[in-house]
């Protein structure tokens, strides 16, 4: 299979190509700045596109199979720490996620042979923040920022279906990797005997080990079957109270120290909501469609990802 990645040099890109790679895939990354990807295995190139449009890249679309489209800003920002959303920095977010679907979709238009197969980008924060019912992937849509940003995130690609391609829609919860992403800000105040609870703790978290993130996208790439909505997170989220407790005892860590809602929305401003809200979301999808968890639960998770540090 010839797999192409919008997104291709970030966290999961990279982890998604190595994957397809290591069983004899063909894999192109997409980046505004190829030539300072280094260390791709054999298998995988990366190629220039400028985000917007199919300039320059058309014919890798020509000759791919499938199409995963993971492009856009972090929510977070790009340093350690969360980086406020300034107005800039919400228009940032928000296009360049909505342009790097409309350059896939140019492409996907002008293609001889079609791709049959589109993965989208997408985060569980299309529901906005919920309590503690289930959230499936039939809810409806919040209407804070984030679900914004998804449901525009989403739209940018719908045209695909009626071009016959197979689009599928990851709704991504929190995934648990201590290579990058939001888990390492969870985990470093418990390594300084400082760890507890986000406002309350009874917002929950939809996470997901890494191993079972990529495992999911290379079932939802090859199973046919398969397309539409699918949230991409482990079956037993968790509130943050309990998420805490959890990662403190694996950690050998007390969990006890509370960070109060009004201070975190004082030091971060409106990204705060990232700790502060969450949903309960449920991959009722892809349990239907016969996707095996390695690991459901939140202890062995945390425990396979920190005895590795």
């Amino acid at each position: 299979m010839n797999v192409l990645i919008t997104g291709g040099s970030g966290l999961i890109g990279r982890r998604l190509a190595a994957s397809l790679a290591a069983e004899g895939h063909q894999v192109t990354i997409l980046s505004r700045n190829p030539e300072r990807i280094s260390g791709l295995p054999a298998g995988v190139q990366a190629a220039a596109w400028d985000g917007r449009t199919a300039a320059g890249w058309q014919a890798h679309a020509d000759a791919a199979d499938a199409i995963v489209n993971l492009a856009g800003a972090s929510i977070k920002g790009d340093g350690f720490l969360p980086s406020r959303w300034t107005p800039k920095r919400k228009q940032l977010i928000l296009e360049s996620r909505v342009h790097a679907g409309q350059a896939v979709m140019e492409a996907l238009r002008a293609a001889a042979a079609k791709p049959r197969t589109l993965l989208q980008a997408s985060a569980v924060g299309y529901y906005g923040p919920h309590g503690s019912e289930p959230v499936a992937e039939d809810a409806p849509a919040g209407t804070d920022f984030l679900a914004g940003v998804c449901q525009q995130w989403e739209a940018s690609t719908q045209e695909a279906e009626s071009l016959g391609v197979r689009r599928v829609v990851l709704r991504t919860g929190l995934p648990l990797t201590l290579e990058g992403g939001a888990f390492p800000l969870l985990v470093l105040p418990f390594r300084l005997f400082a760890g507890g609870w986000f406002g309350n703790g009874q917002q929950y978290y939809p996470w997901i080990h890494i191993e079972d993130y990529i495992a999911a996208l290379r079932f939802l790439l090859t199973t046919e079957r398969t397309k539409g909505i699918f949230n991409i997170s482990a079956p037993y989220p968790q509130p943050n109270r309990e998420f805490a407790a959890t990662l403190g005892r694996v950690m050998r860590r007390p969990s006890w120290l509370p960070a109060p809602r009004f201070a975190l929305e004082l030091a971060l401003g409106e990204v705060s909501t990232v700790v502060l809200d969450g949903q309960r979301a449920v991959p009722m999808r892809l349990l239907q469609s016969g996707f095996n968890f390695t690991y459901p639960e939140l202890g062995p998770a945390l425990q396979d990802l920190l005895q590795r540090h």
